[in-house]
C-alpha cells in the first residue's frame, strides 16, 4: 500500500467510526460477543478549535467475557487533551507556514484558547479566566511531531510503490547544527521531472560513499527502482560519485554548473591578475575587464553549450586563449559530467543541485536545535519531504520565477490522483 492509498484508508477509518451506531458499539472487541450492557460513563474536556468542551464517553460490560471497553471518536484519539484538529492545525502551522514550535504553540494558545494574540486580533474580546486558558507548550507540538515522524519512518517500506519515475534525480544535503554542537547532514534525492522527494537519511558526513548508499537503499525500500536510474544532479560530493562509480556505474552523474562557475573563480582570478602583471592604473583596469570578460564568455560557450559539438568547438577556443589553459582543464576533465544533460536519454536532469527544495526548512527559527538530536531531526526531514510532495505549487508567476507545473503537487505530476487525501491523512494524524 503506498502513501496516497493509506491516507486514503485513514480517511475512510474516521469516516467509518463517526457512523457508527449504537447497536455497533454492542458487540465485544474482544470475544465479539453481542451480550454488552452499559457499564456508566465519564466526561472527557478536550480542547478543539472553538474552545474546551465537555463530552460524555459511554463505557460497556461483555456479560460473556467481562471485558469493558469504551465508545471512541474520530475526531479525538484515546488519551488525548486536544481533537485531531487541534493536532492538524499545530503540525500544518510548523510545515506549512515555516514557524518555530515555540511560535507555533502560541498561534495555537490563542486560536483554541481565545487568549494572547486573540486579544491583538479581536480587542473587544474579554479576557479569559486563568482556569480557562489553553497551555499548550512547544515540547507537545514537538511530541506531535515527533510521533507523526515515527510513523511515518514505520511506513516506509512501500510508500512510493507504483508511483512513476522519471529515473533522473537531483540529491542534495542540508546540514543542521543539533544541541551541543553536533552537526550532522540531511541527504535528500528529488526526482528532477516530477519533483518528487524521497525518503532522507541523517549522516555524520557527506564524504564517504556508505552515507550515499543508505540513502539509495531507503529510496529503493520506499520504492524506487535503482535499474531505471540513468542520471543524477549533484554538487562535487565525492562520495556520491565515489557510491555511483562502484555501486550504480550504469547512472551518469551532472555537475552542478553553479557549483563549477565557483570552483572556477579562483583560477579565473589567478588568470586576470597574470593578464595584467607589469600594468598600471587604468591600462590594468582595462585588461583585467577584457580578460576576465573574453574568459566568461568562452566558459559560458562549454557550459551553455547545446550540443556536444558546439561544447568542443567552446573547448579549443579556450584553450588557445593565452590566459585559458588552467580553465581548460577543469572543463575538460569533467567533460562529460558537465554536459550530461545533453544526452537524449538524461535531458530531463538538473544542471543544478536541487538545495533550493530545503529553502522552506531553512526559514524555521529551529532549525534541527529544537529537535536535539539526529533521529528527531531525520523524522521532521521526513515530514517535510511528505508534505513537499502532497503539497501543489502555486498557480501564478512571480516576477522572478515560474511553476514547471503550476496548481499541481509532486505526486499529482507523477500521475496519482489525490482527492479526498491530503499529506496529513498519510501520515494518520
Amino acid at each position: 500500500m503506498n502513501i496516497v492509498a493509506r491516507g486514503r484508508a485513514f480517511v475512510e477509518s474516521l469516516r467509518h467510526l463517526a457512523q457508527r451506531r449504537d447497536w455497533e458499539w454492542r458487540q465485544c472487541p474482544v470475544c465479539g460477543s453481542g451480550r454488552v450492557h452499559r457499564h456508566g460513563s465519564y466526561t472527557r474536556h478536550p480542547w478543539t478549535l472553538e474552545g474546551r468542551i465537555a463530552r460524555a464517553v459511554q463505557r460497556y460490560e461483555c456479560q460473556d467475557c467481562g471485558a469493558t471497553y469504551s465508545e471512541t471518536f474520530a475526531d479525538l484519539a484515546p488519551g488525548r487533551w486536544y481533537t485531531r484538529r487541534v493536532q492538524r492545525y499545530a503540525i500544518d502551522g510548523w510545515l506549512h507556514l515555516g514557524s518555530s514550535l515555540r511560535r507555533v504553540a502560541e498561534w495555537v494558545r490563542s486560536v483554541v484558547g481565545k487568549q494572547e494574540r486573540w486579544q491583538i486580533w479581536c480587542s473587544l474580546s474579554p479576557p479569559m479566566a486563568e482556569a480557562e486558558r489553553c497551555h499548550l507548550g512547544h515540547s507537545t507540538v514537538g511530541r506531535w511531531l515527533n510521533e507523526a515522524g515515527m510513523r511515518a519512518e514505520g511506513q516506509v517500506k512501500g510508500s512510493y510503490t507504483g508511483i512513476a519515475s522519471s529515473g533522473q534525480m537531483g540529491a542534495d544535503g542540508l546540514w543542521v547544527r543539533l544541541r551541543g554542537g553536533t552537526v550532522r547532514v540531511l541527504l535528500m534525492l528529488r526526482d528532477s521531472v516530477t519533483g518528487l522527494l524521497w525518503p532522507p537519511v541523517v549522516a555524520a558526513g557527506e564524504e564517504a560513499a556508505a552515507v550515499w548508499e543508505m540513502l539509495f537503499a531507503r529510496a529503493c525500500q520506499a520504492g524506487l527502482v535503482l535499474q531505471d536510474l540513468r542520471a543524477v544532479g549533484s554538487d562535487g560530493a565525492q562520495g556520491l560519485l565515489s557510491y555511483l562509480r562502484h555501486s550504480l556505474p550504469h547512472i551518469y552523474q551532472q555537475r552542478c554548473v553553479f557549483h563549477i562557475w565557483r570552483n572556477l573563480g579562483g583560477e579565473m582570478a589567478r588568470q586576470v591578475a597574470r593578464a595584467a602583471e607589469g600594468l598600471m592604473g587604468e591600462e590594468a583596469d582595462r585588461v583585467r575587464e577584457r580578460v576576465r570578460a573574453e574568459l566568461t564568455a568562452l566558459v559560458h560557450q562549454v557550459l551553455d553549450a547545446l550540443s556536444f559539438e558546439k561544447a568542443e568547438e567552446g573547448l579549443a577556443q579556450l584553450k588557445a586563449h593565452p590566459q585559458g589553459m588552467g580553465l581548460w582543464q577543469v572543463l575538460n576533465n569533467r567533460f562529460i559530467e558537465l554536459l550530461t544533460h545533453l544526452m537524449e536519454e538524461c535531458r530531463e536532469v538538473g544542471r543544478v543541485a536541487p538545495e533550493w527544495v530545503w529553502r522552506d526548512f531553512r526559514l524555521r527559527l529551529s532549525r534541527g536545535r529544537n529537535h536535539g538530536y539526529e533521529q528527531r531531526v531525520g523524522r521532521a526531514g521526513l515530514l517535510f519531504t511528505i508534505y513537499r510532495n502532497f503539497t501543489p505549487a502555486q498557480m501564478r508567476r512571480e516576477r522572478t520565477r515560474h511553476y514547471r507545473h503550476p496548481g499541481q503537487s509532486a505526486l499529482q505530476v507523477a500521475g496519482m490522483t489525490l482527492e479526498g487525501c491530503s499529506y496529513l491523512d498519510a501520515l494518520e494524524v
